[in-house]
């Protein structure tokens, strides 16, 4: 019979092994083939899937036609918060849209990325682009970067992420599979529905440690 400490001896052993086997360069674990819509489940339809799945977590999805509409509906989200100050980001889908221009010809303060840490913490409103959205799980997918820091979807009370049907992924595998191997941003947030924390009592409460709301504007869905 095996002393207690062999026993630990051959345990240890092949904790080690398994350890440098799994730490080892291109080891990863395999998982099914994907086809469609994913096969975790997006289901047939992954813009009502995203719309449903991010509604259960307490968020706002916008459905819009083009671009205009997208504009009207910032406007329509931010007078209805009387926001005063904007924090806006950057980007090749939120650029083109001139919210900066048109914000502050309505009597609002735009805050940039590079403006002063005082007057980010004072923004009402964080507006930005996304890198992905999950239909799977209604999560937005940020990558930090000049013009985009993880400030924006986490400061401001209230949050507007704006999006391309094209950014739609039916789960997080099929978004991850367009990197070439090692190839991923250095700094990835993965946003699903508002801020929440039950570390008090137990009790759910919303908008402690980051937006209160969380509103998707997903164009041509």
């Amino acid at each position: 019979m095996s002393s207690p400490r062999q026993n630990r001896a051959v345990f240890l052993e092949r904790v080690q092994t398994a350890v440098s086997a799994g730490n080892r360069a291109g080891i990863a674990i395999p998982h099914p083939e994907r086809a469609g819509v994913g096969y975790q489940g997006a289901g047939p339809d992954p813009v009502r899937r995203f719309a449903h799945e991010l509604a259960a977590l307490g968020g706002f999805a916008h459905l819009v036609p083009n671009s205009q509409a997208a504009v009207a509906t910032v406007f329509d989200l931010a007078q209805a918060r009387k926001a005063r100050r904007v924090f806006l980001g950057e980007g090749a889908l939120v650029d083109p849209l001139r919210l900066a221009d048109q914000l502050a010809s309505n009597g609002m303060e735009v805050i940039l990325s590079d403006t002063s840490r005082d007057a980010i913490f004072a923004a009402d409103l964080g507006i930005s682009g996304v890198d992905a959205l999950i239909a799977e799980t209604g999560s937005i997918v940020q990558a930090s970067r000049p013009g985009q820091p993880r400030s924006l979807s986490l400061l401001p009370p209230c949050y507007i992420a704006i999006a391309d049907r094209s950014q739609l992924y039916a789960d997080l595998f099929d978004w991850f599979d367009t990197f070439p191997v090692g190839d991923l941003p250095a700094s990835i947030s993965l946003i699903t529905g508002p801020s929440k924390t039950g570390d008090i009592e137990l009790k759910l409460v919303t908008g402690v440690h980051g937006p209160g709301e969380v509103h998707v504007i997903l164009m041509n869905p």
